[in-house]
Parts: C-alpha cells; structure tokens; sequence
C-alpha cells in the first residue's frame, strides 16, 4: 500500500503523524509539506517590483527551512513499520499539492490532520480537507484530535456498491494490527401523520424493510470476516447522520470507515445538508475510500 501522509505543523497534523503507528507498513511512504508563500501585500512595494521580488524570496527560503525541519520532525516520529520514507516540499496551495501528489504517486491512501481555517475555523474539518474528500483519487484518513486505539471501527453502508468499495479496501490490509468492525446501514424513517388504519401497515413494511436490510449487512459481514476480520453487522431505522453518530459515540469508535462514490457514502455527506452532523461532529477520525 502506497501512503502519503501530509503534514502542515498544526496539533491534529501531529495526531496524523500518531495514528501511523495503526496504519500497515507502507511498500511506499511520502511525507508531504504544501508551501503557500503569500506574495507582499504592501502597496508602496509595487513602485518597487525588486525590492518586492527580494521580499518573497526572503520569506520564502525561510518558509522552506521551517517546512524542511517540520519533515525531518515528523520522520523521527513515525513508527519503526512505517516502511520507506521520501520527503517531499512543494509550493502552492495545500489541496492541489496534496491531490497532484496522490495523482503522481498513485497512493492508495492520504492521511492528515483536519485544520478548520477562516470562517469554519471552528470546526474539525477545514476546506482543504473537505476538498481532498471530495476530489482525492484514493482513500483519505482525516485525523480529527488526538488517537488512543484503533480497535473499534463503525463501517456505515448504503448498499451493494458501498459493500463492494469496503471489502475491496479492506483488501489492501491497511491496518498494522487487528480490528473490529461493526458494520450499519440505516433505513431513513420518518413518523408521517397516517391515515387511520393505515400505521399498522407501514409499520408492517417498516419491519419487511428492516429484515431485508438486516439480511444484507449480515451477509456483508460474513464476506469481511473471510478475508481476515472480526465483524458483525446492525440494521437501525432512523436518519442516517444521527444514526452514524450515536452509534459511533454508543460504541466509542476509533474510526469512521465511509464509502465515497456517486450520491452514496461521505460524498452526499460533504456535499450536502448534512455534512455538519456527520463530518463536522464526528467522535472519532474519518477514513473515506473508493
């Protein structure tokens, strides 16, 4: 497995830094600094384009020098299986130097640190890291504070497709030591005002809908547990953000493991109205794959 793990200096960067020593040896690791050396913004410097010149290169050799020793930093952190290192400092925006990395490198996995900046400063993910979810060519890890295991791991699935995205990522053993998961899917549910007579019947259907989704997730669950794993599988009726969330609070999860693809998975979750619930209040570090 092919990993890239970017860095930026800030705590949750540190905790990406940390939660490697719960990732497989890698046959290939790239650590990454992304330099966005801004440009003088001082008005009377445009009279002066050399003197302007002078100054941006001036802070962006020191830019450098920091970035250099925020690598060789991180490198005496990484655990003793972390496989080959290269570092890797490139100038330019954060998001397309780590998405043009994981392009160039053909990594099967980005892992870093959530840094909320400017007006969601107060949140856990930033939009560098709700860009690399969204447009990243392999599966991403987003470390939202710090990590003490990785044994319990909450898989949600929407359907078929999601399933097979799992199992081919699981595949990839991506996990240096062994973990359980607890696999969900949610069936929305709503409590409409039925016509009377009519809520026996749908809860009726409810219930038909529900073993169905419970025979799908267990079947899922068997096929993990052929390829090495211990799982096991819930079918719940509810809204499927809440759901994720108290079953990942209920279960003290170490990990969120999301699928990302189409309208399915995390994809609808940053992108839609509900990515606060999920992505924005998760417990627990998020690992979207494709």
């Amino acid at each position: 497995m092919k990993t890239l793990l970017a860095v930026d200096g800030s705590d949750n960067s540190y905790e990406a830094v940390h939660i490697m020593k719960y990732i497989a040896r890698a046959e290939q690791l790239t650590l990454l600094h992304a330099l966005e050396v801004p440009r003088p913004a001082y008005p009377e410097m445009a009279m002066i384009p050399e003197a302007a010149e002078e100054l941006y290169k001036t802070l962006e050799q020191s830019m450098k020098e920091d970035g250099e020793r925020l690598l060789n930093r991180v490198e005496s952190l990484l655990p003793l299986h972390a496989g080959p290192t290269t570092k890797q400092l490139k100038i330019g925006s954060p998001a397309g130097v780590i998405l043009s990395m994981a392009e160039e490198q053909k990594a099967d996995l980005i892992v870093m640190g959530a840094r909320g900046l400017g007006p969601v400063k107060e949140r856990l993910l930033g939009s560098v890291s709700h860009r690399i979810l969204t447009l990243a060519p392999c599966a991403t890890l987003i470390v939202n504070g710090p990590v003490k295991a990785m044994k319990q791991i909450l898989l949600p699935l929407e359907g078929p497709s999601d399933a097979e995205a799992a199992i081919r990522f699981l595949q990839l053993k991506p996990f240096h030591e062994a973990v359980e998961l607890t696999l969900m899917t949610v069936l929305p549910w709503t409590e409409p005002p039925w016509p009377s007579g009519a809520a026996e019947a749908a809860a009726a259907a409810a219930t038909e809908m529900l073993d169905k989704q419970t025979e799908f997730i267990k079947a899922v669950a068997e096929r993990i547990c052929a390829i090495g794993y211990k799982a096991h599988g819930v079918a719940l009726l509810g809204t499927p953000p809440t759901m994720i969330l108290q079953q990942a609070t209920t279960l003290r999860s170490d990990l969120i493991l999301m699928g990302t693809r189409g309208r399915k998975g995390i994809t609808r979750f940053v992108l839609g109205s509900t990515s606060h619930a999920v992505l924005h209040k998760t417990p627990c570090p998020v690992l979207a794959f494709h």
